[in-house]
């Protein structure tokens, strides 16, 4: 089967118009994911005492998050974005949202009150990406 790109009247692909929102999502999470991961790397010590979470944890995570955000951007580059890429970014935020909810509430690590609050507002900013993704991903089909 051959498909044929039209333009719409601003110059940009169909394909473009419709995949627009979950470009937008998913830029957004590569930017918060960056962002979370530059600052483990450069605050981790600071981040260790205020938060609870020891700079064994931060460093790797920190490292993890910077590969995904340079990844999603990636993604985002390409004139078609992978549907099933997207799957796996969905499904590995959720996974990455409940691994964190799992860190809060067994104390497998010795946090804070604040480092629990702001693990279990990463999970739910994490799952949240991934509600947008899904929306995103729906839409554009």
């Amino acid at each position: 089967m051959t498909t044929h790109q039209t333009r719409s009247g601003d110059g940009r692909a169909v394909d473009e118009d419709r995949n627009g929102l979950l470009r937008l999502v998913l830029k957004l999470d590569a930017v918060a994911s960056g962002a979370l991961g530059a600052l483990s790397l450069a605050a981790g010590p600071a981040l260790d005492d205020l938060l609870g979470t020891p700079l064994a944890l931060l460093v790797p995570v920190g490292v993890f998050l910077i590969v995904w955000a340079a990844a999603l951007w990636v993604l985002t580059s390409r004139f078609r974005i992978s549907r099933t890429a997207v799957w796996a970014v969905i499904g590995l935020n959720l996974l990455y949202a409940v691994d964190a909810i799992i860190v809060a509430v067994t104390g497998w690590f010795p946090l804070s009150v604040l480092g629990t609050a702001f693990v279990l507002a990463q999970a739910a900013a994490v799952a949240l990406f991934a509600a947008a993704q899904l929306y995103a991903l729906r839409r554009a089909a």
